[in-house]
């Protein structure tokens, strides 16, 4: 039977009450509320609040070469513990050669360095390396199409989440990061408002290495061009008397097994970064400088020699420090750097875009003349339509609405986008559908000869299942929109998703609550809605 129980009042009332509560601060200028009441206002996106637009391609074939780089430490490393002669190793074509000296260790070659190749995670019949024999003594080793399509694949899934983890560290809400093709990340910083310093950030690889200095070369040698296998030169920053470095290729620990890195200030007051490693890291590099004291090593950044510091005796408590010409920013960067992780590859910056804030307002303002008009628009067709009683109970519980919207989207922290905007206008148009199915319900059995309250109680029981069935099909393309779409359509399915919910709550529960205290205070004879 139709009737407003005490509990559909109570939530009625609760659900006002809160929805204003927290859809208040975006009302106000801030700071105007009391500090006991919620402060939190809603989150704009890009095209509303203006920030900036980054495209980039991870560098897939850099990694390839990378990754074959690494294989050729590897094959001299099991050569040499297996004690096989080896000349001419080196890499041509993408795949890494090696003439084998004694023509009766080239089987025992093979086997040896097909223990590098590995079977595929996602597919274990198929191998990360093709090792392959030539009649010339040669060995040749190249990563298969299936393993090089696999590590670019999650090159891409690992930036995305480095990347996300790195904004996140900037304090930017909702930013948007997307994969758009085989290669490509969108990115959307709302609120950043220095698109250099994103950029800057997100594009540096941030790979950290500590590497022994090899010494056994005087300097000018290896500069010269006379590099021995298995060390590197590397540029060193701030050194002008020592601007390159020789060190030993292989790391001895590096940025993976960071646990922290925090900015802060050296014995000088200069600004630094300490960091802290892992329990493996702390043993590994506990045991290289017990073996190195009074040696150098040096603290390579994406392939540049930040410093190069004397061991003067064992390290084992796992903590450190890097100095250099830092400031306090881009000290307090490189730790943010360091905490998120570094990029499998490097990023390349394949297009940039920064929206202003003043365009954001103008969307804002041209939202909120079309929300307004359309709020209009619905008062005066539902005012004509069914009455001022039947009608503006409909209008208040289509405020109802607006306000319960504007508050979960504010708690929750969701992105208000222009297509966004679009979904709250459309929610709001569309949810007094439910109070014209119900309503024209109540004509239909006015009109058969029912009793008010009769009519009004089958106007609702027998609306309520196709409002229902509306509306679930109206959250399943939502959840279509937010899990295949991307950027604006996300914030624009969000809208739409949270609208069902605050529609049908408001139309069909506050409708009746304030519907039943009609009834109870005039108990008409005649429904005013014929």
């Amino acid at each position: 039977m139709f009737r407003a129980s005490r509990w559909k009042v109570a939530l009625v009332t609760v659900a006002a009450l809160l929805g204003l509560l927290f859809t208040l601060p975006n009302m106000v200028p801030t700071g105007a509320l009391p500090g006991w009441m919620p402060s939190q206002r809603l989150n704009l996106g890009l095209d509303l609040q203006g920030g900036s637009y980054l495209l980039l391609e991870v560098d897939t074939a850099a990694l390839a070469r990378e990754r074959t780089t690494d294989l050729i430490e590897d094959v001299r490393r099991e050569l040499r513990d297996a004690r096989i002669a080896y000349t001419g190793l080196g890499q041509a074509n993408g795949a890494v050669s090696v003439r084998i000296v004694d023509p009766a260790q080239v089987a025992a070659a093979q086997r040896v360095l097909g223990a590098l190749s590995q079977p595929l995670p996602d597919n274990p019949a198929v191998q990360t390396l093709r090792v392959q024999t030539a009649p010339d003594q040669r060995v040749r080793l190249a990563y298969t199409p299936e393993s090089v399509e696999n590590d670019g694949r999650r090159a891409v899934d690992q930036s995305i989440e480095i990347i996300r983890r790195r904004i996140d560290e900037l304090g930017t809400q909702e930013p948007s990061i997307t994969r758009q093709g085989a290669t490509r990340v969108v990115v959307q910083a709302p609120g950043e408002s220095d698109p250099e310093r994103l950029k800057n950030l997100i594009g540096q690889t941030a790979r950290l290495t500590f590497q022994m200095v090899d010494d056994t070369v005087p300097l000018q040698e290896a500069a010269a061009g006379r590099v021995p296998p298995g060390s590197v030169l590397l540029p060193q920053e701030g050194r002008p008397d020592e601007p390159v470095l020789l060190l030993q290729r292989r790391s001895l620990v590096t940025g993976e097994m960071l646990t922290d890195a925090q900015a802060t200030f050296d014995q000088n007051g200069a600004a630094a970064v300490s960091f802290r490693f892992n329990a493996q890291g702390a043993r590994a590099f506990g045991r290289a400088t017990t073996a190195n004291v009074n040696k150098r090593f040096a603290i390579v950044l994406d392939n540049r020699v930040i410093s190069a510091p004397n061991i003067q005796e064992p390290i084992t408590g796992g903590n450190g420090q890097i100095t250099g010409n830092f400031t306090v920013e881009t000290a307090n960067d490189l730790a943010i750097l360091l905490r998120a992780g570094a990029l499998p590859a490097p990023l390349t910056v394949e297009e940039q875009r920064t929206v202003g804030a003043e365009l954001g307002q103008d969307a804002v303002d041209a939202g909120l003349l079309s929300t307004a008009l359309g709020m209009v628009c619905v008062v005066v067709f539902m005012i004509l339509a069914y009455g001022w009683l039947f009608g503006g109970i409909a209008i208040v519980a289509l405020t109802i609405n607006g306000l319960m919207l504007l508050s979960a989207m504010t708690v929750t922290q969701a992105a208000l986008t222009l297509p966004g905007i679009a979904g709250l206008i459309l929610t709001l148009a569309v949810a007094v559908d439910a109070n014209v199915l119900i309503y024209e319900r109540m004509r239909d059995e006015v009109r058969a000869g029912r009793s008010p309250l009769t009519a009004m109680d089958a106007g609702f029981n027998r609306a309520i299942i196709t409002i229902f069935d509306a509306n679930i099909t109206h959250l399943g393309v939502a959840a279509i929109m937010f899990f295949l779409g991307a950027g604006p359509v996300k914030g624009f399915a969000w809208t739409l998703f949270i609208g069902v919910f605050t529609s049908v709550f408001t139309a069909v529960m506050v409708t009746q609550v304030l519907l039943g205290w009609w009834f109870r205070a005039a108990k008409p004879k005649v429904l005013p809605i014929a």
